[in-house]
């Protein structure tokens, strides 16, 4: 009876050679990373709970709208009230780091595969793959190349959370009205004026949809990366679970849920602002 096929012993030898001979490299990313992350987390947890509730529900509150400020009361003061202020940070540094990366790398692609038929066709598979990759699958090759920790939750939250960002923004570039695009080239004005002064505003609301959808999968992939050790929620669901402990267990996923709606309405609530915004 022959063996069954296992990509896993094609893959070994490629990943032992990658940690022996980018282990530097692997190093730097790790401390990078690190500081970035503690760097954001330290940010937000340097006001004290109460100030830092009134601050994010007044700009939401200025700019969205009273029934978001409240939302915003509600959501961050829960978390705070069961006692996990300080994870719930940690979670959303994680979040914002993640997210600031995997969009810096997908708009850049999105807008070159709108513009490249060929580059769209060779990256349509590659994303398929990826977001059919169940998501604690991504978690394995961090860690190997990472080890425990923060690092390798980020590095595979940004890789889950590419592919709806780089979707979204190849959609939104290649919805842009020709006629713009034509009167912008007619009048003169320059490439780079063009992107950011035509196809980027018609693009944005297209942009934001894919900026909402990378927010959440990113905050539910952070909330997995527990497992790694990652810190935050999703090490206090982890413990709740391995410890059997109920109200552990509940109190950090309901404070998930409440960042989680938080979350999606702000996003939700620019989004709007951008589509009336764009359509004025």
């Amino acid at each position: 009876m022959t063996a069954p096929f296992s990509p896993g012993s094609w893959l070994a030898p490629l990943v032992g050679w990658l940690n022996t001979n980018f282990h530097p490299f692997f190093e730097s990313v790790s401390v990078t990373v690190d500081a970035v992350v503690e760097g954001v987390r330290a940010a937000l947890l340097l006001p004290p709970a109460p100030i830092f509730v009134a601050l994010v529900a007044g700009a939401a509150g200025f700019f969205l709208g009273w029934r978001l400020a409240l939302l915003a009361v509600a959501a961050l003061g829960f978390c705070g009230l069961v006692d996990l202020w300080e994870e719930s940070m940690e979670t959303l540094a994680l979040v914002t780091v993640s997210v600031a990366v995997a969009v810096a790398i997908a708009v850049p692609f999105g807008i070159l595969a709108a513009r490249r038929r060929r580059f769209e066709a060779a990256l349509r598979p590659v994303l398929d793959v990826m977001q059919t990759v169940p998501p604690w699958v991504y978690l394995i090759p961090a860690v190997i190349f990472f080890g425990l920790g923060q690092v390798p939750a980020i590095v595979a939250t940004i890789v889950y959370g590419i592919p709806p960002m780089l979707r979204l923004t190849t959609l939104g570039f290649k919805q842009v009205p020709e006629d713009l695009v034509e009167l912008g080239r007619a009048i003169g004005a320059p490439p780079r004026a063009i992107l950011l002064k035509i196809e980027f505003p018609s693009a944005l609301p297209t942009l934001l949809v894919g900026l909402n959808q990378c927010i959440l999968l990113s905050l539910a992939m952070v909330v997995l990366a527990g497992l790694v050790g990652a810190g935050g929620l999703g090490a206090e669901v982890t413990r709740g679970l391995t410890r059997m402990e109920l109200g552990l267990g509940l109190r950090a996923g309901l404070a998930i849920v409440a960042v989680a709606i938080l979350l999606d309405r702000l996003s939700r609530a620019v989004l709007r602002r951008g589509r009336a915004a764009s359509v004025g």
